[in-house]
């Protein structure tokens, strides 16, 4: 039986972590921000920053001391790849992790979308401090499009009804 959440706005940053994307050419990013709004949420910031630990530990800072920000959705640098750094990033800052996704995003990529290729694939998805989700999908839009129509946005206002539940 699938649970139904009643659709609540959820703030959102919105960040593309890549060494050459511009604003012009992050078709992953203006695509997360378009599919935030049409389900009715709001992107609080979009950013670009480079597939850097520090400007990405500071990102994820930023949005955990900003009240209007209650989800974090990064695209780009999950790949394997030396210069890949999202993952290592994000991972030690998580309160929790939330497996389904990455595991879910898999599946749906290896079945899909890329096939096998989806084993190199290190999507995630946790909870930072204060409550804030986060997510973390590749670069491709093809990604970002299934994860956000599969997985993200049927579940955002959940997580956060979830998160949010003992502050009622």
């Amino acid at each position: 039986m699938v649970h139904q959440v009643e659709e609540r706005q959820v703030s959102c940053l919105v960040a593309t972590i890549s060494d050459t994307r511009t604003p012009e050419d992050d078709k992953s990013g203006l695509l997360i921000q378009a599919l935030l709004k049409e389900h009715g949420h709001q992107v609080v910031h979009h950013l670009i920053i480079p597939d850097d630990q520090t400007q990405i530990e500071n990102i994820l800072e930023t949005a955990v001391e900003d009240e209007r920000i209650e989800a974090v959705l990064l695209t780009g640098g999950t790949g394997i790849s030396r210069r890949d750094r999202t993952i290592e990033s994000v991972q030690p800052m998580l309160e929790k992790e939330i497996p389904g996704f990455g595991e879910l995003f898999r599946m749906l990529s290896y079945t899909e979308d890329i096939g096998s290729a989806a084993l190199m694939s290190r999507a995630l998805a946790g909870i930072l401090e204060g409550d804030k989700a986060v997510f973390l999908m590749p670069g491709s839009s093809g990604a970002v499009k299934l994860a956000m129509n599969k997985l993200i946005l049927p579940e955002i206002s959940h997580i956060r009804e979830e998160l949010t539940k003992h502050e009622r």
